[in-house]
């Protein structure tokens, strides 16, 4: 690959070599490599696979020995890029352990997978491995399970030998991650055909992923399938391609489709709540993290001027009381945008309410845990389309937390009527297609 990145690569300047590994059966040192390593710093050959970081979280790998030159996508004139999942799809570990013991603790998951890829090389397509690491925890520092991954990768590369192949390692729960299309962006900016140009978007059709995670029975997840489908390349799982077997049935662990109805106008929550802007009054929202609150707030309430209050914002809930007795105290009407999962912490607001003799209604969101992390996805990783708050992303144990400290909201706790919204999707059709990805 000869074309040169246009943007973004000053971010990018973090640059290592990595190792070559020793395999637990053969080694892979030859009289050239023990020469090289004795040799001084300055007359040392440079390592064929190089490292940068991209946004202190995406490890980006080549492979490319000196005097080598791999895929010119520009030069070829077509966009065909071959990507695959690392663990159980291109290796599986040689101790039998579900996770690798060490940097050699590796084989190939089938026999067959060198001479497949190198066929690939000679059909010109651009080789690229896309993981998720969860177990590097900061690339920005030369940890031991850093070290171990860049060895684990060099000796991978080594044994293939196939010039200009690539690995993109997403380290973070953030947008690079799968089935997110951080690295695939990252990607194509890399080979210079992010698609700003109409004839190489089309060329993407050649395009295809092979991964394990794609939601069959025993899979243990889909992101490899959703991330296929999000960037509208094909998709393969390992014994499809590899082994030539017959596809497997395969299911959603959440499915978007299932929220959007064929007309995208209302969701159908003006009818389980209405406003009262005649008349003061407060609304409690009631919710997981992402099961609508902040959206329902700005559609149905802000339009009649109910003053927001939300800990997110205020940071502190006596700074949330003290700005809501502001409001009320000026004859406002206030919605309380928080999780509010516990009897105590919604008594707190119904005290108040009977300290201005104000009626007070709740309104229980329901969603289901994989629905609301979807939604807190979408909103961290959507754009400002979807995400006028700048909010970002939270971590799991937000929502496990709201689950364990979660009681019912019910009209005997001092409520005068307690509305049950089910989600289901409202917004315009720009949203929608940002929304009806996958995300997490």
């Amino acid at each position: 690959m000869s074309s040169t990145p246009r943007k973004r690569k000053a971010e990018a300047s973090s640059s290592t070599n990595a190792t070559s590994a020793k395999k637990k059966t053969t080694s892979t040192a030859t009289a050239a490599t023990v020469s090289n390593f004795f040799k001084p710093a300055s007359q040392k050959e440079p390592e064929p696979t190089t490292w940068r970081l991209v946004s202190k979280s995406l490890l980006v790998g080549k492979y490319q020995p000196k005097g080598t030159v791999g895929i010119d996508v520009a030069a070829a004139g077509k966009v065909k890029i071959a990507g695959f999942d690392l663990d159980s799809t291109l290796i599986s570990t040689l101790s039998g352990n579900k996770f690798a013991k060490d940097a050699t603790d590796w084989k190939w998951w089938d026999p067959s997978v060198p001479t497949r890829l190198k066929s690939l090389q000679a059909e010109g397509y651009q080789l690229v491995i896309f993981t998720n690491q969860n177990g590097i925890p900061d690339p920005t520092n030369e940890s031991v399970r850093l070290t171990a991954f860049k060895t684990k990768l060099a000796a991978i590369f080594k044994t293939l030998n196939i010039p200009g192949m690539l690995v993109y390692a997403a380290t973070a729960n953030d947008r690079f991650r799968k089935p997110r299309p951080g690295m695939w962006e990252e990607l194509l900016d890399d080979l210079d055909c992010d698609g700003t140009v109409p004839e190489r978007a089309a060329e993407l059709k050649e395009c295809y992923l092979v991964g394990d995670a794609a939601g069959r029975e025993g899979d243990f997840s889909d992101t490899d399938r959703n991330w296929a489908i999000n960037l509208k390349i094909g998709f393969h799982t390992p014994e499809e391609y590899f082994l030539s077997q017959a596809p497997k049935p395969m299911s959603h662990r959440f499915d978007p489709a299932l929220y959007i109805t064929p007309s995208t106008s209302s969701n159908g929550n003006e009818s389980a709540f209405t406003p009262n802007p005649q008349s003061q009054e407060i609304i409690l929202l009631c919710g997981s993290p992402g099961s609508g609150k902040s959206t329902f707030y700005r559609r149905h309430l802000l339009p009649h001027g109910y003053a927001h209050i939300n800990q997110d914002t205020l940071k502190t809930k006596p700074r949330c009381l003290k700005v809501a007795r502001e409001h009320l105290s000026a004859g406002k009407s206030i919605a309380i945008d928080n999780t509010n999962a516990d009897i105590a912490t919604r008594k707190l607001w119904i005290d108040l309410a009977g300290e201005f003799n104000a009626p007070i209604r709740c309104v229980y969101f329901v969603a289901d845990e994989a629905l609301c992390m979807h939604n807190a996805a979408v909103r961290a990783f959507g754009g400002t389309l979807v995400n006028p708050e700048g909010r970002e992303m939270l971590p799991r144990i937000a929502f496990a937390g709201f689950k364990g400290r979660f009681v019912e909201p019910k009209v005997i706790e001092g409520f005068s009527e307690v509305s049950r919204v089910a989600f289901k999707w409202e917004g315009e059709e720009e949203e929608r297609g940002v929304w009806s990805r996958f995300w997490t």
